[in-house]
């Protein structure tokens, strides 16, 4: 009778010990999996990090392309009065031609 309830303490206590193994090893995969959200956290992060630097890299090249637009508006300009200069430059010959023809005449 002694040994019997001495086994079935031994067991019991063998189950207690598992028990406890088993919430040992539950509470290792619970580490590992906050782990692995902060890993998570720190990925994401750094996606938004990279995200955000191409955002300014494309602002950039935006600003960049406008400038060029501005520079060929301002060359653009710069051609239109030297054309313009042209043909006043024309008129006052056409005029001079026309007052050269009077002369002649009168």
């Amino acid at each position: 009778m002694g040994r019997e309830c001495e086994r079935e303490r031994e067991r019991e206590r063998e189950r207690e010990r598992e028990r406890e193994r088993e919430r040992e090893r539950e509470r290792e995969r619970e580490r590992e999996r906050e782990r692995e959200r902060g890993r998570e956290r720190e990925r994401e992060r750094e996606r938004e990090r990279e995200r955000e630097r191409e955002r300014e890299r494309e602002g950039e090249r935006e600003r960049e392309r406008e400038r060029e637009r501005e520079r060929e508006r301002e060359r653009e300009r710069k051609r239109e009065r030297e054309r313009e200069r042209e043909r006043e430059r024309e008129r006052e010959r056409e005029r001079e031609r026309e007052r050269e023809r009077e002369r002649e005449m009168g």
